[in-house]
C-alpha cells in the first residue's frame, strides 16, 4: 500500500508550478492527498520574498510540524525560496522537521527523501541551473482550464529591494521546444487559458539565443489548436518593445492585458531601486499601449516608504497614478531584506509611515478604477467561465488575472461548461467587480 503525500503550495504562481511539478514527481510512487493531516509525508513549498510571506511560511511550517508531534504525519519536509534563503536557520530553529531542502534539486525530490535513512536532510545549492521542462510529469492544482506556464527562472535585474537574485539566482529561460510542447499538451488535455510567467517575462530568451524571444515564442503558441488565450505577466518596461506591443494588438488569442511592474513615480526613488527606467519613459510607454491596443487592460504594482522615500517623493507618486489610472493595481509596503542594498540603506522609512502610504494609494486606486469601471457599463466583453451559480456564473474578464484581479457575475441564457468563454454585455459595476448577461 502507498504511503499518501500532500504538498502545500505557498507564494506565487511561479512556486505554483513547481508545487504542480513536485506532486508530479511524487504520484509516482506515493498517493497524492490535499488533506495534511490523511498524509504520512508533508512537503511545503515556502515563500521567502518579503517579510509576510515569510511570516506565513513559519506559521504553516509550525502548524504541520505540531501534525507530526501529534502523530497525524511522519515526516515534514520545508521546500522553495525559505528553504534556499534561511535553509540553515531552519534546520537549527526547527528540529521538528525532517529535511530543508533548497532551490535547484527539485528534480531529485523522491530521491532525497527516500535515502534520508531516518537522518536529517539539508541540501542547498550557491548556484542556481535547474529548470523543469515538458518532459516533467505535472499535476495541475485549480481549474484545469486555466494554466500558468513558466518559461524561465531567476532574474539578472537586480533591483535595490529585492532578494529574488539571490535565492532564484541568474537569469535562465527554457528553450522554445520545451515551452511549445508544454502548451500543446495542455491544450490537448482541456486548457483554454495559458498564463505565461518569469521573473521578468520580457526578457525571454536573452540568455539562450541572445535576443528576446518573446515575440517570437507568442507567435508560434498563437498557432496551437485549441488555446483560446495566452495571457502575459510581469513584462518590465525598460524591454517591452514595439515587436511585442505589435503581437498583443493583432492576435486575437493574446489577451489585451498587460502587467508591468513600475514600482515608483519618482526619478529620485527608481534610481535608488537601481530601475532601467524613469517615470517619463512609463508615461511614454502606457501612453503608446493605449494608442496601439486602445482595450488593454493595464495593471501595475508600487512600493510605499522605499529608504529615502519623503513627503516630496511620495507625492509624486500619487501623482504619477492619477495621472496613469491604472485598470488594476496592487500596493506593497517596502519590506526591509537583509542582504539587499536598499536593506543597508540608512535613511529606512518608519513602518507605520510605510503602511500608511500603502492605504492612502489603495484608497485612491479605488475612486479611480471605480470611475473606469462605470464606464464599462453598456459595453461588451469576453469572460471565460469558472463556476456556476444559482442565477448564472462567476468568472473573469479578459481583464482580470486570476486571485489578483476581480470578478465577473454573469446571467446566462444557455448550457455551459466551465473554462467557457463567452460575450458578455456589462450592467453594473464597482471598483473590482462587473456584472453583466449573456449575449445571445
Amino acid at each position: 500500500m502507498k504511503k499518501k503525500a500532500a504538498v502545500i503550495n505557498l507564494g506565487c504562481p511561479k512556486n505554483q508550478v513547481d508545487s504542480e511539478v513536485i506532486s508530479g514527481l511524487l504520484a509516482e510512487r506515493y498517493e497524492l492527498t490535499s488533506n495534511p493531516q490523511e498524509a504520512n509525508i508533508v512537503l511545503v513549498n515556502t515563500c521567502g520574498f518579503i517579510n509576510d510571506a515569510k511570516e506565513e511560511s513559519i506559521e504553516v511550517l509550525c502548524d504541520i510540524v505540531e501534525l507530526k508531534s501529534e502523530g497525524v504525519c511522519e515526516k515534514v519536509y520545508a521546500l522553495g525560496c525559505l528553504a534556499q534563503r534561511y535553509g540553515k536557520e531552519l534546520v537549527k530553529e526547527i528540529p521538528e522537521l525532517d529535511g530543508v531542502l533548497g532551490d535547484g534539486e527539485l528534480h531529485n525530490i523522491v530521491s532525497i527523501i527516500e535515502s534520508d535513512d531516518n537522518q536529517r536532510v539539508f541540501t542547498w545549492k550557491e548556484t542556481q541551473d535547474f529548470l523543469y521542462t515538458h518532459e516533467m510529469p505535472r499535476i495541475r492544482t485549480g481549474f484545469t482550464f486555466s494554466t500558468y506556464v513558466k518559461i524561465a527562472e531567476g532574474c539578472d535585474n537586480r533591483c535595490s529591494y529585492c532578494a529574488i537574485p539571490g535565492i532564484k539566482g541568474s537569469y535562465r529561460s527554457r528553450n522554445k521546444e520545451s515551452v511549445l510542447e508544454e502548451t500543446k499538451r495542455l491544450a490537448g488535455e482541456g486548457t483554454k487559458e495559458i498564463i505565461l510567467v518569469a521573473q521578468d517575462l520580457t526578457r525571454y530568451g536573452l540568455d539562450l539565443y541572445g535576443k528576446q524571444e518573446l515575440p517570437s515564442l507568442l507567435k508560434e503558441m498563437v498557432r496551437i489548436d485549441g488555446l483560446e488565450w495566452i495571457r502575459l505577466m510581469y513584462c518590465y518596461p525598460d524591454v517591452l518593445t514595439d515587436e511585442l506591443i505589435d503581437i498583443i494588438a493583432l492576435e486575437p488569442k493574446i489577451c489585451n492585458y498587460l502587467d508591468i511592474p513600475l514600482q515608483h513615480g519618482d526619478n529620485e526613488i527608481l534610481a535608488r531601486m537601481n530601475r532601467r527606467n524613469t517615470r517619463e519613459q512609463a508615461e511614454q510607454l502606457i501612453e503608446k499601449l493605449r494608442s496601439r491596443i486602445p482595450e488593454i487592460f493595464i495593471r501595475s504594482t508600487f512600493i510605499t516608504g522605499f529608504p529615502g522615500e519623503t513627503e516630496r517623493h511620495f507625492q509624486n507618486l500619487q501623482s504619477f497614478i492619477k495621472r496613469m489610472r491604472f485598470d488594476r493595481l496592487g500596493v506593497f509596503a517596502y519590506s526591509q531584506e537583509e542582504n539587499t542594498p536598499a536593506g543597508k540603506m540608512k535613511d529606512q522609512v518608519p513602518s507605520a509611515v510605510r503602511e500608511a502610504r500603502k492605504d492612502s494609494l489603495m484608497a485612491m486606486q479605488a475612486e479611480l478604477v471605480n470611475e473606469i469601471q462605470q464606464k464599462r457599463i453598456g459595453r461588451s466583453l469576453k469572460m471565460i467561465l469558472e463556476e456556476e451559480l444559482p442565477d448564472g456564473w462567476r468568472g473573469r474578464s479578459e481583464g482580470d488575472a486570476p486571485e489578483i484581479d476581480g470578478q465577473v457575475y454573469c446571467k446566462t441564457f444557455q448550457g455551459h461548461s466551465s473554462g467557457d468563454i463567452i460575450n458578455v454585455k456589462i450592467l453594473q459595476a464597482d471598483s473590482y467587480d462587473l456584472w453583466g448577461e449573456e449575449l445571445e
